[in-house]
Protein backbone atom coordinates (compact mmCIF):
# COMPACT_ATOMS: atom_id res chain seq x y z
CA UNK A 1 0.00 0.00 0.00
CA UNK A 2 2.51 2.96 -0.91
CA UNK A 3 0.14 5.19 -1.73
CA UNK A 4 -0.29 5.64 2.02
CA UNK A 5 2.62 7.55 2.33
CA UNK A 6 2.17 9.99 -1.31
CA UNK A 7 0.23 12.57 -0.83
CA UNK A 8 -0.31 13.95 -4.61
CA UNK A 9 -3.22 11.45 -6.08
CA UNK A 10 -2.22 8.76 -8.39
CA UNK A 11 -3.49 9.72 -12.53
CA UNK A 12 -4.95 6.99 -13.96
CA UNK A 13 -5.88 8.31 -17.79
CA UNK A 14 -7.17 11.32 -19.05
CA UNK A 15 -10.34 12.36 -20.71
CA UNK A 16 -9.51 14.61 -23.47
CA UNK A 17 -7.49 17.39 -20.89
CA UNK A 18 -9.13 16.39 -17.84
CA UNK A 19 -6.86 13.49 -15.75
CA UNK A 20 -8.70 11.41 -14.07
CA UNK A 21 -7.04 10.32 -10.69
CA UNK A 22 -7.72 7.50 -8.32
CA UNK A 23 -9.82 9.86 -5.81
CA UNK A 24 -11.75 11.07 -8.55
CA UNK A 25 -12.55 7.82 -9.76
CA UNK A 26 -13.85 7.04 -6.18
CA UNK A 27 -15.60 10.36 -5.93
CA UNK A 28 -18.02 8.84 -9.04
CA UNK A 29 -18.19 5.15 -7.46
CA UNK A 30 -19.34 6.88 -4.05
CA UNK A 31 -21.95 9.36 -6.17
CA UNK A 32 -23.23 6.22 -7.88
CA UNK A 33 -23.46 4.13 -4.73
CA UNK A 34 -25.55 7.17 -3.27
CA UNK A 35 -27.67 7.55 -6.06
CA UNK A 36 -28.48 3.37 -6.80
CA UNK A 37 -29.19 3.36 -2.68
CA UNK A 38 -31.67 6.30 -2.64
CA UNK A 39 -33.48 4.34 -5.88
CA UNK A 40 -33.99 1.37 -4.43
CA UNK A 41 -35.37 2.84 -1.20
CA UNK A 42 -37.89 4.82 -2.40
CA UNK A 43 -38.70 2.50 -5.43
CA UNK A 44 -41.75 1.28 -3.81
CA UNK A 45 -42.33 3.31 -0.77
CA UNK A 46 -44.31 1.55 1.61
CA UNK A 47 -46.65 3.47 4.82
CA UNK A 48 -45.22 0.81 7.07
CA UNK A 49 -41.54 1.16 5.68
CA UNK A 50 -39.11 -2.31 6.09
CA UNK A 51 -35.93 -2.99 5.20
CA UNK A 52 -33.60 -0.68 2.98
CA UNK A 53 -36.76 2.03 3.40
CA UNK A 54 -37.14 1.89 6.65
CA UNK A 55 -32.95 2.08 7.49
CA UNK A 56 -33.17 5.18 5.11
CA UNK A 57 -36.06 6.66 6.79
CA UNK A 58 -34.61 6.40 10.06
CA UNK A 59 -30.93 8.23 8.86
CA UNK A 60 -32.81 11.21 6.89
CA UNK A 61 -35.05 11.57 10.57
CA UNK A 62 -32.02 11.71 12.58
CA UNK A 63 -30.66 14.34 10.15
CA UNK A 64 -33.59 16.05 9.80
CA UNK A 65 -33.99 16.47 13.50
CA UNK A 66 -30.73 17.42 14.62
CA UNK A 67 -30.71 20.05 11.60
CA UNK A 68 -33.70 21.62 12.47
CA UNK A 69 -32.96 21.78 16.31
CA UNK A 70 -30.15 24.41 15.22
CA UNK A 71 -31.33 25.84 12.08
CA UNK A 72 -35.46 25.95 12.95
CA UNK A 73 -37.24 27.84 10.31
CA UNK A 74 -34.45 27.27 7.78
CA UNK A 75 -34.14 23.72 7.73
CA UNK A 76 -35.79 22.81 4.70
CA UNK A 77 -33.32 25.26 3.07
CA UNK A 78 -30.44 23.80 5.02
CA UNK A 79 -31.31 19.90 5.51
CA UNK A 80 -30.61 19.07 1.76
CA UNK A 81 -27.24 20.35 1.38
CA UNK A 82 -25.79 19.63 4.86
CA UNK A 83 -27.06 15.63 4.92
CA UNK A 84 -25.37 15.63 1.45
CA UNK A 85 -22.27 16.53 2.84
CA UNK A 86 -22.57 14.40 5.42
CA UNK A 87 -23.82 10.59 3.35
CA UNK A 88 -20.94 11.55 0.71
CA UNK A 89 -17.86 12.44 3.07
CA UNK A 90 -19.48 8.84 5.31
CA UNK A 91 -19.53 7.01 2.05
CA UNK A 92 -15.83 7.76 0.46
CA UNK A 93 -14.52 7.44 4.07
CA UNK A 94 -15.78 4.00 4.34
CA UNK A 95 -15.04 3.08 1.02
CA UNK A 96 -11.42 3.89 1.59
CA UNK A 97 -11.42 1.01 4.03
CA UNK A 98 -12.84 -1.91 1.59
CA UNK A 99 -9.99 -4.13 0.25
CA UNK A 100 -8.62 -3.42 -2.65
CA UNK A 101 -7.93 0.11 -1.85
CA UNK A 102 -3.91 0.08 -2.59
CA UNK A 103 -3.34 -3.18 -3.61
CA UNK A 104 -5.49 -3.41 -7.20
CA UNK A 105 -3.19 -1.47 -9.91
CA UNK A 106 -3.68 0.24 -12.72
CA UNK A 107 -1.05 0.60 -15.33
CA UNK A 108 1.26 0.31 -11.93
CA UNK A 109 -0.74 2.73 -10.16
CA UNK A 110 -3.33 2.20 -7.59
CA UNK A 111 -6.83 1.47 -8.75
CA UNK A 112 -8.76 3.24 -5.92
CA UNK A 113 -7.41 6.01 -2.99
CA UNK A 114 -9.63 7.31 -0.37
CA UNK A 115 -11.25 10.07 -1.47
CA UNK A 116 -10.32 12.46 1.41
CA UNK A 117 -6.99 11.55 1.38
CA UNK A 118 -6.39 14.03 -1.49
CA UNK A 119 -6.28 17.40 -0.40
CA UNK A 120 -7.88 18.75 -3.43
CA UNK A 121 -10.82 16.86 -2.77
CA UNK A 122 -11.16 18.27 0.90
CA UNK A 123 -10.09 21.84 -0.66
CA UNK A 124 -12.80 21.41 -2.76
CA UNK A 125 -15.35 20.30 -0.59
CA UNK A 126 -14.26 23.31 1.94
CA UNK A 127 -14.37 25.54 -1.25
CA UNK A 128 -18.49 24.22 -1.89
CA UNK A 129 -19.27 24.96 2.12
CA UNK A 130 -17.82 28.43 1.90
CA UNK A 131 -19.98 29.21 -1.32
CA UNK A 132 -23.28 28.13 0.13
CA UNK A 133 -22.21 29.92 3.40
CA UNK A 134 -22.10 33.05 1.58
CA UNK A 135 -24.82 32.27 -0.95
CA UNK A 136 -27.25 32.05 2.12
CA UNK A 137 -26.55 34.78 3.35
CA UNK A 138 -26.63 37.28 0.42
CA UNK A 139 -30.14 35.45 0.58
CA UNK A 140 -31.35 35.75 3.67
CA UNK A 141 -29.51 39.35 4.77
CA UNK A 142 -29.52 41.15 1.29
CA UNK A 143 -26.84 42.44 -0.74
CA UNK A 144 -26.96 45.64 1.56
CA UNK A 145 -26.83 44.09 5.29
CA UNK A 146 -24.38 41.35 3.74
CA UNK A 147 -21.73 43.82 2.60
CA UNK A 148 -22.18 46.03 5.94
CA UNK A 149 -20.95 42.25 7.46
CA UNK A 150 -17.59 43.29 6.21
CA UNK A 151 -17.32 47.13 5.51
CA UNK A 152 -18.46 50.07 8.13
CA UNK A 153 -17.33 53.88 8.14
CA UNK A 154 -16.72 53.16 12.23
CA UNK A 155 -12.41 52.19 12.28
CA UNK A 156 -13.49 49.58 15.06
CA UNK A 157 -16.27 47.80 12.99
CA UNK A 158 -13.82 48.18 9.82
CA UNK A 159 -10.95 46.21 11.93
CA UNK A 160 -13.69 43.71 12.87
CA UNK A 161 -14.92 43.53 9.29
CA UNK A 162 -11.17 42.58 8.22
CA UNK A 163 -10.87 40.50 11.27
CA UNK A 164 -14.39 38.19 10.30
CA UNK A 165 -13.27 38.12 6.28
CA UNK A 166 -9.41 36.85 7.23
CA UNK A 167 -11.43 34.15 9.62
CA UNK A 168 -13.65 33.15 6.54
CA UNK A 169 -10.10 32.10 4.96
CA UNK A 170 -9.02 30.37 7.89
CA UNK A 171 -12.26 28.27 8.41
CA UNK A 172 -11.97 27.12 4.57
CA UNK A 173 -8.55 26.19 5.55
CA UNK A 174 -9.48 24.44 8.75
CA UNK A 175 -12.65 22.27 6.77
CA UNK A 176 -10.39 21.13 4.11
CA UNK A 177 -6.40 20.29 6.98
CA UNK A 178 -8.90 18.74 9.49
CA UNK A 179 -10.65 16.35 6.73
CA UNK A 180 -7.81 15.57 4.89
CA UNK A 181 -5.63 15.26 8.15
CA UNK A 182 -7.53 12.71 10.09
CA UNK A 183 -8.41 10.64 6.66
CA UNK A 184 -4.45 10.81 5.74
CA UNK A 185 -3.10 9.56 8.91
CA UNK A 186 -5.51 6.90 9.65
CA UNK A 187 -4.47 5.57 5.84
CA UNK A 188 -1.17 6.14 6.48
CA UNK A 189 -1.49 4.04 10.32
CA UNK A 190 -3.56 1.40 8.58
CA UNK A 191 -0.64 0.50 5.13
CA UNK A 192 1.81 0.35 8.14
CA UNK A 193 0.30 -2.04 10.48
CA UNK A 194 -1.25 -3.91 7.65
CA UNK A 195 2.29 -4.67 6.15
CA UNK A 196 4.13 -5.32 9.14
CA UNK A 197 0.85 -7.57 10.64
CA UNK A 198 -1.08 -9.76 8.27
CA UNK A 199 -4.07 -10.86 9.90
CA UNK A 200 -5.87 -9.63 13.69
CA UNK A 201 -3.61 -6.71 14.67
CA UNK A 202 -4.78 -4.26 12.39
CA UNK A 203 -8.71 -4.81 12.94
CA UNK A 204 -8.94 -2.81 15.71
CA UNK A 205 -7.29 0.17 13.83
CA UNK A 206 -9.93 -0.43 10.97
CA UNK A 207 -12.45 -0.30 13.86
CA UNK A 208 -11.45 3.11 15.04
CA UNK A 209 -10.91 4.40 11.10
CA UNK A 210 -14.31 3.48 11.01
CA UNK A 211 -15.66 5.38 14.05
CA UNK A 212 -12.78 8.57 12.54
CA UNK A 213 -14.91 8.02 9.75
CA UNK A 214 -18.25 8.66 10.99
CA UNK A 215 -16.78 11.58 12.99
CA UNK A 216 -15.17 13.39 10.71
CA UNK A 217 -18.43 13.12 8.38
CA UNK A 218 -20.23 14.77 11.00
CA UNK A 219 -17.73 17.38 11.89
CA UNK A 220 -17.97 18.89 8.57
CA UNK A 221 -21.16 18.64 8.12
CA UNK A 222 -22.35 20.33 11.52
CA UNK A 223 -19.82 23.18 10.82
CA UNK A 224 -20.53 24.00 7.61
CA UNK A 225 -24.53 23.74 8.88
CA UNK A 226 -23.38 26.34 12.10
CA UNK A 227 -21.06 28.99 9.56
CA UNK A 228 -24.83 28.86 7.40
CA UNK A 229 -26.68 29.42 10.38
CA UNK A 230 -24.45 32.26 12.01
CA UNK A 231 -23.50 34.16 8.65
CA UNK A 232 -27.39 34.11 7.76
CA UNK A 233 -28.34 35.59 10.84
CA UNK A 234 -28.87 40.04 11.41
CA UNK A 235 -26.59 41.27 13.91
CA UNK A 236 -27.24 44.85 15.12
CA UNK A 237 -23.57 45.67 15.68
CA UNK A 238 -22.56 46.92 12.10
Amino acid sequence: MEHGIVLKPEILGYFKSLPITNTLLVSWMAMAVLTIVSIIATWRVKIIPSGLQNFAEAVIDWGYSTVEGLSGKKTKVFFPLVMTFFLFILTVNWMGLLPGFGTITYKGEPLFRSVNSDLNMTLGLALLSAFLTHFFAVKYLGIKNYLLKWVALNPIFLFVGILEIISEFTKIVSLSFRLFGNIFAGEVVLSTVSGIFAFVVPLPFYFLEIIVGFVQAAVFAMLTLVFMILLSEKHEAH
